[in-house]
């Protein structure tokens, strides 16, 4: 006999009454020069077929697929080949359900791409496949903008790295006196050595007035073996940062004429005032975003139907449209704020066996929204915010690098809150906080006071004459 279960009544699932939910299903094994397609084995002669990769193939899959009354198609995220076919697909009105390979487990022993697209459309008809997250079409295009400007950043930043070490390579301790080398004080002197001049006492006046570093220790920092390879080296960092500059600009104005396109087919309503900036939101956002950051907020003010996301603690207008540009407006793909944390894989795992419940884990990932919300949690930790010190106190209670993914979880409950009831956020305070969590803590304390058999006393306070009031 089994051990009969207390408590919560069992979830009982019957695998017997397992019927065909999408009848006209059909499965797609995505390949980089191939792909295989599976129909329904009585709409076609051939119900398993291979088409080239070549953009004819493409047009082919989306014919066969229509004649064989097929509305509804499942594949494999497999790198980005599957993006062609799926934008394909979508604009003939065919369903696509783009599923993590991960969760699809063929036969052990009997893998090939025949076998795996038969597979996909066996388990897509019964409905046991999991559609990935994919948002509207409009914000697929700003995120790749910003996806691009992004990695167009990181290149340009290695470049910097190239020209810090030509400098130090010259023992021109340039990094040392300047905080910043792509600062005004720093590319004035930089591209002055790249035209010839190493004069140091002339190459320090193009100090900046607001330069901490006074005229002559500039001086003594540039004094250095400029040899002609380091300054051949230099010269050509100087130039491909120039030229991502230049391609983080042309970006800047691809994005600016999006989202003007946005607030244009946005619904006509009345929105609510726009708010006030915050004086630091700035802090998190690059030198190249300043540019075009008033647009920005305009622009997310009509996205987001007057819900002010840069409100909340850590999010600046950039990261706020950088965290739209990946989830949208549309909160109805997740049920519940703990769904959109748990997808951002930013809520541990659960794991039950036997009824006991093992260690949990937070599953490694590379997930731009959590790396988002991340970086939104450490900047809200240096924030006067409730949220800020919700994040001090859990950095002291289980460290910061664990805080920093409670905080980023707590966020992403607001924020999916914000949409989806489309409320603004109202910090209520670091002392509302504290005084929650002190109450909290009393009562706690004196439920254990109770169970224990004794009674919790508040301590009197103590006057300035150290005698106890009365």
């Amino acid at each position: 006999m089994g051990r009969p279960t207390r408590g919560k009544q069992v979830k009982r699932i019957d695998f017997n009454a397992l019927s065909m939910i999408e009848p006209n299903a059909a499965g797609i094994d995505i390949g980089g020069t191939s792909h295989w397609v599976a129909v329904p084995s009585d709409r076609d002669e051939r119900p398993v077929r291979e088409f080239a990769a070549f953009t004819s193939g493409l047009h082919e899959i989306a014919d066969w697929l229509r004649r064989c009354r097929v509305t509804t198609v499942a594949m494999e995220s497999t790198g980005v080949y599957w993006i062609p076919l799926y934008e394909l697909l979508e604009s003939r009105k065919i369903r696509v359900c783009l599923v993590n390979a991960r969760h699809v487990k063929n036969v052990p022993g009997r893998k090939s791409d025949i076998l795996d697209c038969q597979w996909l459309q066996k388990l897509h008809s019964y409905g046991l496949l999991r559609a990935s997250f994919r948002p509207d079409a409009e914000f697929v295009k700003l995120r790749t903008y910003l996806r691009h400007r992004q990695m167009l950043m990181q290149s340009a930043t290695a470049h910097v790295q190239h020209m810090q070490k030509a400098l130090v390579l010259m023992n021109v301790q340039l990094p040392v006196v300047v905080t910043d080398i792509t600062g005004v004080t720093g590319m004035r002197i930089i591209r002055d050595i790249v035209a010839g001049n190493h004069d140091p006492v002339a190459l320090a006046r193009h100090r900046d007035k607001r330069c901490a570093a006074s005229r002559e220790k500039i001086a003594e920092a540039l004094r250095g073996e400029y040899r002609d390879e380091h300054v051949f080296v230099l010269r050509q960092a100087l130039e491909l940062y120039d030229r991502y500059q230049q391609s983080l600009a042309e970006c800047d104005l691809a994005v600016e004429k999006l989202l003007a396109h946005l607030r244009e087919v946005m619904p006509r309503v009345d929105l609510p005032a726009l708010p006030a900036p915050k004086k630091n939101r700035a802090r998190n956002s690059s030198k190249r975003a300043k540019e075009f950051l008033p647009d920005v907020r305009e622009a997310l003010h009509c996205i987001t139907v007057g819900v002010d996301l840069t409100a909340t603690a850590g999010l600046g207008d950039l990261t706020a449209l950088q965290l739209l540009a990946e989830v949208g407006t549309d909160m109805s793909p997740w049920p519940t704020a703990k769904h959109f944390a748990s997808w951002a894989t930013l809520a541990p795992s659960c794991r039950i066996t036997g009824g006991k419940r093992h260690k949990s884990y937070r599953p490694g990932s590379t997930h731009r929204v959590a790396d988002i919300l991340r970086l939104a949690a450490v900047n809200s930790g240096r924030s006067h915010t409730a949220l800020g010190a919700f994040h001090r106190r859990m950095s002291l209670r289980i460290g910061s690098a664990k805080a920093v993914v409670a905080t980023a979880a707590k966020l992403a409950r607001i924020i999916y809150t914000m949409l989806k009831t489309k409320t603004q956020f109202n910090d209520p305070g670091v002392n509302t906080y504290e005084a929650r969590y002190h109450h909290r803590v009393v009562r706690n304390l004196k439920r254990r006071a109770a169970e224990l058999g004794y009674d919790l006393v508040p301590t009197p306070p103590v006057l300035d004459d150290g005698a106890a009031a009365s």
